[in-house]
């Protein structure tokens, strides 16, 4: 089965919609917790299912190289061997030509890696990699893309762009979606440079992929960048087809783009976030450490359905953390989860009623909103798309 994609209504430029996948409807703008290695780390598929999230985003890099692509066939597929049985997406290693710049070659033909697991040579190309995850079976498949680094010469993200152009036309000879179905999305690149996001985005256009992504954004650039591809680039791609913004996951970026009609997000922060003990409520962000919660007798957030919330205190989660224990990331990710989760509803609901303009100067107003850039994210770049 193919991918169909419905709006359902709209507010301004926001899109409410319909995603339908061979594994299920993704109610769109959706956000997709990250299982990079097929799941959430310390979430049980059930748990994140029970959490709302309709749809997941794994890597097909880590996936390629552990357990293998030949194991996750001969296991049933990805949806059989991860026991997640809604749709799932998984990136097609693009982020990784950009963040284990050490350890690839990027040529005209694909990227030749060598494991940061134990150094052993994986190559991508624009054909096997459509193959890998049509044999996996998964409901959405990204092309093979180059992301460059920031800041970055005009030359070189035109020669960048020229290649993941030149991928994205031999991918999609290549799709031919699997047994189970599914779809291919190309990737706009080009940096900073308009004229580079529009040219891309018309060429992608006219290769008719079944939706289309916002790639090369949230590597290192300041806000007001970041912001202003998105607003280049989402109006110029078919209204017709879901569009992805990836690896944004700041609430008021995904507030930000939503407005600008893109329907699909994707981060680590949630779950990264929570191991660090950095937790978002709907009246602030709380960094559960601190000692000030140790006598705590409130939940997270009242507000909040979560497991966290529904049966434990702030000062339960404090102990949780100073002591070790196990119990207290996992509980602090599903919290998290589900606040971006609830945060997407609210945005859907806000569009359906017309009201997004208002929902955005609620949170614009609030000084205790969730501004995430002040909290932990790992220097690692291997593992920027970790979950």
């Amino acid at each position: 089965m193919p991918l169909t994609f419905e709006i359902l209504a709209t507010d301004g430029a926001a899109r409410l919609g319909r995603l339908t996948t061979p594994h299920g409807v993704v109610e769109t703008p959706a956000f997709m917790p990250v299982g990079t290695l097929g799941a959430v780390k310390g979430v049980t598929p059930q748990e994140l299912e029970g959490a709302g999230a309709s749809v997941m985003l794994s890597n097909l890099y880590h996936l390629a190289l552990r357990p293998g692509i030949d194991a996750v066939e001969a296991l049933g597929g990805i949806h059989a061997f991860t026991g997640w049985r809604r749709p799932l997406l998984t990136d097609s290693g693009g982020f990784q030509v950009w963040s284990l710049g050490g350890l690839r070659k990027v040529d005209a033909g694909g990227v030749t890696f060598r494991s940061h697991l134990d150094g052993s040579p994986l190559r991508f190309t624009p054909e096997n990699v459509v193959r890998f995850q049509e044999r996996m079976g998964v409901d959405v498949a990204m092309v093979l893309d180059e992301c460059t680094t920031w800041p970055v010469e005009r030359k070189d993200a035109t020669a960048s762009w020229e290649r993941t152009l030149d991928w994205a036309r031999r991918a999609r000879v290549a799709w031919r979606g699997g047994e189970g179905g599914g779809g291919l999305f190309g990737i706009v690149q080009g940096s900073v440079y308009r004229d580079l996001r529009e040219r891309a985005a018309r060429e992608l256009s006219a290769l008719d992929f079944d939706g289309y992504a916002i790639g090369g954004v949230a590597v290192g650039e300041p806000e007001a960048e970041r912001r202003t591809a998105v607003e280049w680039t989402a109006p110029a791609l078919p209204a017709d087809r879901p569009r992805y913004l990836m690896g944004v996951g700041y609430p008021a970026d995904i507030l930000h783009a939503v407005a600008q009609g893109v329907d699909l997000f994707d981060c680590v922060l949630p779950a990264r976030n929570a191991r660090h003990g950095v937790l978002f409520t709907r009246h602030g962000v709380l960094k559960i450490k601190n000692a000030r919660f140790k006598d705590d007798p409130l939940p997270l957030d009242a507000e909040c359905g979560c497991p966290a919330c529904a049966r434990t205190s702030r000062a339960f989660l404090h102990h949780l953390f100073r002591c070790g224990e196990l119990t207290g990331p996992v509980l602090a990710t599903l919290h998290n989860v589900r606040y971006y989760l609830d945060f997407m509803a609210d945005l859907r609901q806000s569009i359906g009623l017309g009201a997004l303009k208002d929902r955005g100067a609620a949170l614009a107003r609030s000084p205790e909103g969730p501004d995430l850039e002040a909290h932990p994210v790992s220097s690692d770049p291997r593992e920027q798309r970790s979950s």
